[in-house]
């Protein structure tokens, strides 16, 4: 396994650096050994926007502090872009445009040599769009350089006592709208609330996928028995409803990583 000192070597090679920062697994352990290299000379920069749960802009927050790394809230505009909205294949290459173009921007401003994301080596099989992005904008992943997987990072998160070594993943709140749905600010608005709900419920792994007016959680399998609880099952549909959705379903399948991308609400009708 790559081991923590060739991260902490890897960033004092760099000289400073500026670390694209979500307050996820990946990025938390990339804040916290660019810290522990570089002290000042590391930066953490957050771009916030409507695709940004609220709870993930809170936690990533409260990290930075705990890590000690100077962390900057940068306004993002990707929900502005058409290109973004349209919901495509490639919104998140457009959504990471975005993020890289600002983090080029502070990291000038602030003379810091490199900019890094948490990309790992686990990363590399999956489609993210995401990656070209990072590869026009120059912008390195030490991970991807050591050798670093998401069982490797999760190990070192433990070691150094990050509280993210057991997060489950959470991508942005834009990876609930089935390709091809176009994205809107309320509809962000109204998953970002809707899952505040599910996780003031108790669930850790969770998503809500948009489908208009209809919401479709997913919880793992293994836990959609408590569902079966009449007075927390009150609470989900109150609570979703007052979110902003009319219906609310819960998939039988279970929780899915990426499951909106695999067939739209309205395919699944036509074809029925």
């Amino acid at each position: 396994m790559a081991s923590y000192d060739a991260l902490l070597d890897w960033f004092r090679e760099a000289g400073s650096a500026l670390v694209a920062y979500s307050g996820g697994v990946d990025s938390t352990l990339l804040a916290k050994a660019a810290h522990d290299a570089l002290g000042e000379r590391a930066v953490a920069l957050t771009a916030v926007s409507a695709s940004l749960a609220p709870a993930e802009f809170d936690e990533s927050k409260e990290l930075a502090i705990r890590i000690g790394i100077e962390h900057l809230l940068e306004a993002s505009s990707e929900t502005a872009s058409p290109a973004y909205l349209a919901n495509d294949g490639e919104r998140c290459y457009h959504c990471k445009s975005e993020l890289y173009g600002i983090c080029e921007r502070v990291a000038a401003d602030r003379g810091l040599a490199v900019v890094v994301n948490g990309l790992n080596t686990d990363d590399l099989s999956d489609h993210r769009p995401g990656n070209r992005a990072a590869d026009e904008a120059g912008v390195r992943s030490p991970f991807v350089e050591l050798g670093f997987d998401k069982e490797a990072i999760r190990e070192h998160s433990r070691r150094v006592g990050l509280p993210t070594a057991s997060k489950p993943e959470l991508a942005c709140l834009a990876s609930r709208f089935p390709t091809g749905t176009p994205i809107t600010i309320t509809g962000l608005e109204r998953v970002g609330a809707a899952e505040q709900v599910v996780s003031g419920l108790g669930f850790t792994q969770y998503r809500v996928r948009f489908h208009g007016d209809l919401a479709r959680i997913e919880v793992p399998a293994a836990e959609i028995g408590r569902l079966a609880d009449d007075e927390l099952r009150e609470k989900l549909l109150d609570g979703i409803r007052s979110a902003g959705f009319r219906f609310v379903t819960v998939d039988l399948s279970g929780y899915a990583r990426g499951s909106s991308n695999a067939l739209s609400m309205a395919e699944a009708v036509e074809g029925d």
